[in-house]
């Protein structure tokens, strides 16, 4: 008889656990929480309502599907009720997590690869965290003892099932997609058979500058269709990448010839200006004015507002000023490239992506100035020779894209491990002498993405340098591997790259002391009335290059030749496997501790 109540006790507690415990799968649709259940054999609405505490009319109008009665196997969507949570303050959640504040365009994708952390790790410390509507300032608690244990297989993976889970109970004639790297409103709505209008009405009212790659959207047909559109999607994306491209005859202008320029900026989205392409549209002018002085040949401008806005820039293709363009300089962005480049392909004239790193599209009359990523750290090789010893610094908070680059960087090279941490008051928590106090020849590559740990660990490294040269010690010697995203804090000491003799990789670099760079500097003064920047520089290097290249071979004067119209230098290559022109040279900028720089 015990033998049989416990048999019989344990039967229970298993049907009750199969049939009254709530589903784990938690999905967010059209901006409201549900469960995602499964209905089990002998399920009924009523024990679903008491399980999930809502009312059986509730679950029906939520699952039209079901009037007629609940199917084995099948997944219903129930109403998410909260229960009162626990509130913790903010020092205990400190202790435990760090804070992530969501920024434009940011989708849990980006977030759950940018500290290496799992989706439904996120998901679950995150409960109000909705992947189709991320709020730009939301905060994103972080769970530190689970940073870097997810690889990108894991997060695709992950949220591959609960696009799943959503497709499972999505409305008929809708399901979702993931957004892949490269595609576009343009690219989306012809591959669903849609405008792009109505495939922004499907999600909200989402704009193309808003579609970001990892983000899961509403498309039209059900998963069934998916399926078959995800196959159309391979061979289109296998054209975009690999298909065999025609070459392209450019055509030399005579000298009697005028040159007409078509110029695509975002200079504003949304009624809000960017002065970013504001300057680098400056930089072109004087740059053409230039090359009109040494040459004399003359030139026409066209300038074209894309508001980074797919369908616009398809109207200015039709527009007949524009198809009378002999270079086109634009647009900013790849995923506005398509409609143009098919323009270019057609007229045969070059197309010039002055910014971005053009990752899908391929065609011969692309020509790329930002310098190609797989050939970045060629010129820091050195660093992590056999006869370095590299130590990778790291704080509570790290640059995860930076790290990643100089893991790939060292490769099989050996390098040490220092935890750096730092604690107001107490002593000798920065002193970053034991790190000097060696015969070696040190390379030390600092991985935070804090700010102000930045600044301390490269106070520390050239205080712990003093205070060994001071004490009539052999000077060590050290180089610091910099980040070039340093460049963008407002309060580090820049006077301490000299002190720790740091080294940059860069896109870009012009020393306004550099005679060329001075006149620029003067003459952007006098038209301008500011100092030019980055993109200014940018934008007088593109029409020194290509202007003049418009009256010659194009394709031969500019493959495997050098440029340096500043002081940054050019070198374009077709890659392997690439019909794009890309300049594959990047700016190595050595700080010395004379306070002098030199640029290779």
């Amino acid at each position: 008889m015990k033998r049989l109540y416990t048999t019989l006790l344990t039967l229970a507690w298993g049907l009750s656990a199969l049939a009254g415990g709530k589903s784990e799968t938690i999905v967010y649709i059209n901006g409201a929480k549900y469960y995602i259940h499964t209905v089990q054999a002998g399920e009924t609405l009523y024990g679903l309502s008491k399980t999930y505490g809502v009312g059986e009319q509730v679950i029906l109008e939520n699952n039209p599907s079901i009037a007629r009665g609940l199917k084995t196997d099948t997944n219903i969507k129930i109403p998410y009720v909260a229960e009162v949570p626990e509130i913790k303050s903010e020092r205990k959640l400190r202790k435990t997590f760090d804070f992530h504040q969501v920024a434009q365009g940011e989708t849990l994708f980006s977030i759950s690869r940018q500290y290496e952390i799992p989706v439904k790790t996120l998901m679950a410390d995150n409960p109000n965290l909705d992947p189709l509507h991320m709020r730009p300032g939301e905060r994103v608690l972080i769970r530190r003892k689970q940073i870097g244990s997810e690889d990108a297989a894991g997060t695709q993976q992950q949220l591959e099932e609960y696009r799943e889970s959503l497709n499972s109970v999505a409305d008929t004639g809708t399901s979702y997609h993931i957004v892949h790297a490269g595609e576009t409103f343009y690219s989306l709505s012809r591959r669903f058979g849609i405008t792009e209008e109505q495939l922004s009405a499907l999600n909200g009212g989402l704009k193309p500058a808003d579609l970001k790659a990892g983000a899961m959207i509403v498309i039209p047909g059900d998963e069934n269709t998916q399926t078959v559109v995800a196959a159309d999607t391979v061979r289109h994306d296998s054209l975009m990448r690999f298909a065999d491209v025609e070459p392209v005859e450019f055509r030399a202008l005579r000298r009697s010839e005028p040159l007409q320029i078509a110029v695509l900026l975002p200079l504003s989205v949304d009624g809000e200006p960017n002065g970013n392409y504001l300057e680098f549209y400056q930089g072109f002018l004087l740059g053409l004015d230039s090359v009109k002085q040494k040459s004399g040949i003359s030139v026409n401008v066209d300038l074209y507002n894309t508001a980074r806005d797919t369908m616009h820039i398809r109207e200015i293709v039709n527009d007949k000023s524009f198809r009378r363009a002999d270079l086109i300089v634009g647009p900013v962005y790849e995923e506005e490239l398509y409609p143009v480049v098919r323009f270019a392909e057609q007229k045969q004239i070059p197309v010039v992506s002055p910014l971005a790193n053009i990752e899908r599209m391929n065609s011969d009359v692309l020509f790329q100035l930002a310098p190609d990523p797989a050939r970045k750290y060629e010129k820091v090789q050195n660093l992590v020779g056999a006869d370095k010893r590299v130590t990778l610094i790291y704080t509570s908070t790290v640059d995860r894209e930076f790290e990643r680059e100089i893991l790939a960087l060292l490769g099989n090279h050996p390098y040490e491990r220092y935890n750096y941490s730092y604690q107001q008051g107490a002593k000798n928590s920065s002193d970053l002498t034991p790190l000097l106090e060696n015969d070696a020849d040190n390379v030390f590559v600092i991985l935070s993405n804090n700010e102000v740990d930045v600044d301390r660990i490269l106070a520390g490294l050239a205080s712990a340098d003093t205070s060994i040269t001071s004490r009539g010690r052999t000077a060590p010697r050290f180089t610091v591997l910099g980040n070039a995203r340093w460049n963008r804090y407002n309060n580090l000491d820049r006077a301490i790259f000299f002190k720790d003799r740091v080294v940059f990789i860069s896109t870009y670099h012009a020393k306004r002391d550099s005679e060329l760079v001075k006149a620029f500097d003067s003459a952007y003064l006098r038209s301008f009335g500011m100092l030019p920047t980055l993109f200014s520089y940018r934008g007088y290097d593109t029409a020194l290059i290509f202007a003049p290249a418009m009256y010659g071979d194009i394709e031969y004067d500019l493959e495997d030749h050098r440029y340096t119209p500043l002081q940054t230098t050019y070198l374009f290559s077709q890659p392997e496997g690439r019909a794009n022109h890309v300049n594959h040279n990047w700016t190595r900028v050595n700080y010395h501790p004379d306070f002098t720089i030199t640029i290779e």
